[in-house]
């Protein structure tokens, strides 16, 4: 049976980062995550997909050593691969869909 996700807008964890589970393909998950508070740096054993579906979150990265950083609003995607170092700031609250390796950081 299909499945319709139509409380993006008001979805929230009862932590930062908490999620729910939408979907399983093929050993990629696919999660909607609430938080109001920034990850931590990390490196996913997979690419990862980030699409900010409400609010903005201020992407970092480090790429040869140095450390840079993107504002992505609703609407927009950050793909990290494998070895990219990263951590999402949000401002504020902040609703994103994350595709990554099931089990990945």
């Amino acid at each position: 049976m299909p499945t319709v996700v139509n409380d993006v807008k008001s979805f929230a964890a009862e932590r930062a980062w908490g999620a729910r589970d939408i979907a399983e393909i093929e050993g990629a998950t696919v999660r909607l995550h609430w938080t109001n508070e920034p990850y931590r740096w990390h490196i996913n054993d997979g690419p990862e997909v980030f699409v900010v579906l409400d609010g903005a979150v201020r992407m970092h990265y480090r790429e040869g050593g140095q450390e840079n950083d993107v504002l992505l609003r609703a609407g927009e995607i950050f793909v990290a691969d494998v070895g990219d170092e990263h951590i999402a700031h949000p401002v504020g609250e902040a609703r994103i869909l994350v595709i990554e390796k099931k089990g990945s950081v």
